[in-house]
């Protein structure tokens, strides 16, 4: 049996929803198909599909193999064009992660910009406040925010972001506007992320790192929540510079305590060392680049 065959002819089945338009579209005949599945079911000791007179549908192992059989099965045109020397404009299926809020907001403009311009590309955008694993996932590349692991991956550092603490206009003009990150002490605390009865807010000072427990009077793990209680005078929140942009803009949130934020943290694309860097993955680092201010620092 010939795997990349094989591997072919299930992903093409899966497609097409049937053995016989399969074997129509890959030029062989419905047997041929038959038995290339059998063999590769029969090699993977598990069954991919479910067969009844009417139709074909994938199993649950079925469905986990397809994604990655149609991975392979690109790395492997990719390879074949890259030798060919015809990798000149991006074409395939371009699949990118990002964190949920920063992606709604910063990444998804850029996936429309990208497939306006490159019209043989289709494009998924997975939104997910997780770490993905970009090979067994499946994703072409990631946008990350904050300081990356050692890995296998390769890293373009695209922009910085910055955790702020701010409040209301109104809710200052009441409270006062802290002086140093001690001050918090006196102040109504909304937290954003770890849901706790205190949390550790770090700060930077004369080149260390000063790290101040606040009590929350409001605790939220929706960086909008907190944003919104912020805005309604409630009190300081913390947040990542993107979050609160637009309430900062507009005069509905103050910074307070800039000079003792920490360093920004980076934001960086990553991609795996292990796959060729394709024309459509080099395609969209250069659009963020030449498009975005990702420079939240």
């Amino acid at each position: 049996m010939d795997r990349i065959e094989a591997m072919q002819a299930f992903v093409t089945v899966a497609d097409a929803h049937g053995f016989a338009p399969a074997a129509r579209k890959l030029g062989l005949s419905p047997p041929a198909v038959t038995r290339l599945i059998a063999a590769l079911e029969e090699r993977l000791g598990v069954r991919l599909l479910q067969r009844t007179t009417r139709q074909v549908s994938l199993t649950d192992a079925g469905a986990r193999y397809l994604e990655r059989a149609r991975r392979i099965l690109a790395d492997i045109e990719e390879a074949e064009l890259a030798a060919e020397g015809e990798r000149t404009r991006p074409t395939g299926r371009l699949v990118v992660s990002a964190p949920v809020g920063f992606g709604r907001l910063h990444v998804s403009p850029v996936m429309s910009a990208y497939l306006k311009r490159y019209g043989e590309v289709s494009g998924e955008l997975r939104l997910e406040d997780r770490m993905v694993n970009l090979v067994e996932d499946g994703v072409d590349l990631a946008v990350r925010i904050g300081h990356l692991p050692d890995s296998s991956l390769v890293a373009r550092h695209v922009g910085d972001m910055r955790r702020i603490v701010v409040g209301s206009p109104a809710y200052l003009k009441a409270h006062g506007e802290p002086k140093t990150p001690e001050a918090l002490a006196a102040h109504q605390i909304i937290q954003f992320g770890a849901l706790a009865a205190t949390a550790e807010w770090r700060f930077g000072k004369e080149e260390s790192e000063l790290e101040v427990t606040v009590t929350p009077r409001f605790s939220t793990n929706n960086a909008d929540a907190a944003i919104q209680h912020a805005e309604a005078d409630g009190g300081l929140t913390r947040v990542l510079a993107y979050q609160a942009a637009d309430a900062v803009k507009h005069g509905r949130l103050r910074i307070v305590l800039q000079k003792f934020e920490r360093p920004a943290l980076p934001i960086h694309i990553v991609y795996p060392t292990s796959r060729l860097l394709s024309a459509k993955v080099r395609a969209f680092i250069d659009l963020v680049v030449e498009t975005s201010d990702w420079r939240f620092g």
